[in-house]
């Protein structure tokens, strides 16, 4: 299989930017909304002043925020990529698509009418990022969905011309249950944490994993 896009997300202080600044990753996740990995974007800017982050796409999480500040943050933060994890309508999209140069993600829950969703959605935005639905919960779970839904997901971004990222429960141990199915992106963050913050350990074994394909014993 082709080679996975790696997003780590919920960077949190300036620590895990020092760690995932030097991993495989190829995209770097700050939340900026309520989540106890958020982050202020004015700190995530003086972290960037600090760590060599060229070589890495970022990527700001938001939920329901105004599309003005969001358009602002991307801006002060020199944001790659924008990921959209509410329920933002097709007009907000619109609206932010305007007003930046950014790529849009579009987060969305695995279900029964999700492929529909990607379908509706599509026009709007560059990317979609499905993830496992937990009651109350927008995402950060670490709580996996039926992996064998990817190949439909997989052709709904495909035929839309889309990226694709899956999200929710991947970790060092999980990984090779999801490359199974090939998926072109792998979103995580909880996988990679110990004791709250991104572990360069378990960063290190699962792009060993994923990369190379080696499965090694802990």
């Amino acid at each position: 299989m082709n080679k996975p896009s790696l997003k780590y997300c919920g960077i949190h202080s300036l620590a895990d930017l020092q760690v995932t600044a030097r991993s495989n990753a190829d995209y770097l996740g700050f939340i900026f909304a309520e989540s106890k990995r958020a982050a202020d974007p004015a700190d995530v800017k003086s972290w960037r002043e600090q760590i060599d982050t060229e070589e890495k796409q970022l990527v700001g999480v938001f939920v329901n925020e105004d599309v003005r500040r969001i358009a602002q943050i991307a801006e002060d933060v020199e944001l790659d990529v924008i990921q959209l994890h509410g329920d933002e309508s097709a007009e907000d999209i619109k609206r932010l698509k305007s007003m930046t140069d950014c790529e849009i993600w579009k987060a969305l829950h695995h279900g029964s009418g999700t492929v529909q969703k990607m379908k509706t959605i599509a026009p709007y935005i560059d990317g979609f990022v499905i993830d496992s639905s937990v009651k109350g919960m927008r995402g950060g779970t670490g709580i996996s969905f039926s992996w064998e839904s990817v190949p439909l997901y997989k052709e709904a971004a495909a035929r839309e011309g889309k990226r694709l990222f899956i999200a929710g429960g991947v970790s060092p141990k999980s990984i090779g249950d999801l490359l199974r199915w090939s998926p072109p992106g792998i979103d995580l963050a909880s996988g990679i944490e110990e004791k709250g913050q991104k572990s360069e350990k378990l960063m290190n074994l699962l792009e060993e994993r994923m990369f190379d394909h080696v499965f090694i014993s802990e």
